[in-house]
């Protein structure tokens, strides 16, 4: 009888991968809701041509290696994937910025190293990072709050790029990029309406909140452990709380940082990854801690507004350090064993 080679994630039952992957992208659906009731159909459009792109093009691999595309298809791994790059690309995307980021997603980050399970980067991520350095312009373009196109055929057009030239008549800055822009003018800081919401970035503080409801449902079905989320989260709330008490004007407060970005969404949906993060229990802390450190040096002291991506891929690239570092004591020894060679 022939057997399917497979990979880790080794999970049969209630924990197999596919259910577990299900449970992801449900856990997402607070998240797209208020994203499409915020700013428009965009983002529920682009999340459904995105897991088309990403389930043809796993399959188109799969095939090519001779693998069964059927039973590899059926892990959820890549709509998974199509989901978190979705939520994170502008609502005023055009078709192809979609098919561009989500192929190379699928295609270099996750099948070129061997699929599900030998990916050292998280594949979104990957994806995200090269539209961002390749196309800054379409994928900083987000309109504000309660301003996008108000019907479903004026989100389609946009997704056919055809009146694309008045994307830029409707599209304003981010919290996280205002912030930035006028930092150390009290002024310009007090006039910029966006950045006055209830207790964080207008529109964009209920975006998190959302992610946030998803996220600890995810922490409720045991989907994922709170080392993580609690490692990122603290790690960037502590390092923005001095600088924002020695100098408000200059650095935005802790709270802001949490709810004004894509905090909640990149600690409970992106740097969780189970394949590229930390996997011991003190390495995941230190890693996630490390995330929400560079986050706030990025977003502070950088050239990008936001910082997730950069700092979760640049993490994936030390997790297996961190892990051979924080390696548990085995059972029947005063301390963890590791090579020497």
């Amino acid at each position: 009888m022939a057997l399917i080679k497979v990979t880790s994630p080794h999970a049969t039952g209630q924990q197999r991968t596919g259910r577990l992957m299900r449970e992801v992208m449900l856990a997402t659906l607070p998240g797209l809701a208020v994203l499409t009731w915020l700013f428009g159909w965009g983002s529920l459009i682009n999340v459904i041509w995105a897991m088309l792109i990403a389930l043809a093009s796993e399959a188109a691999v799969l095939k090519a290696r001779g693998k069964a595309v059927g039973f590899y298809l059926r892990d959820n791994s890549a709509l998974v994937t199509a989901v978190l790059l979705a939520l994170a690309i502008p609502p005023s995307a055009p078709w192809w910025l979609t098919l561009i980021g989500v192929s190379f997603s699928i295609v270099v980050a996750k099948q070129l190293y061997g699929g599900l399970g030998m990916n050292p980067f998280n594949p979104a991520m990957a994806g995200y990072v090269l539209l961002l350095i390749s196309f800054p312009i379409e994928m900083t373009r987000w309109f504000a709050p309660g301003e996008g196109p108000e019907y479903f055929m004026g989100s389609v057009q946009l997704f056919l790029g055809r009146y694309a030239e008045t994307v830029d008549l409707m599209t304003g800055a981010t919290p996280l990029d205002s912030f930035r822009t006028w930092a150390g003018d009290a002024a310009a800081l007090a006039n910029e309406q966006i950045l006055h919401g209830v207790f964080a970035g207008v529109g964009w503080e209920w975006v998190n909140v959302a992610f946030l409801l998803g996220g600890l449902y995810l922490l409720w079905r045991g989907i994922i452990t709170w080392h993580i989320p609690a490692g990122f989260l603290g790690g960037l709330a502590l390092c923005a709380l001095p600088f924002w008490l020695y100098d408000p004007v200059r650095f935005a407060s802790p709270l802001f940082h949490l709810f004004s970005g894509a905090a909640m969404f990149g600690a409970f949906f992106i740097a969780t990854d189970p394949v590229s993060a930390a996997t011991s229990r003190w390495g995941r802390l230190i890693y996630a801690a490390l995330i929400g450190v560079l986050i706030w040096v990025i977003r502070s002291l950088g050239g990008y507004p936001d910082a997730v991506a950069f700092a979760v891929l640049l993490l994936n690239l030390a997790a297996p350090t961190i892990d051979y570092y924080t390696q548990p004591r085995t059972y029947g020894h005063d301390k963890a064993k590791r090579r020497t060679g």
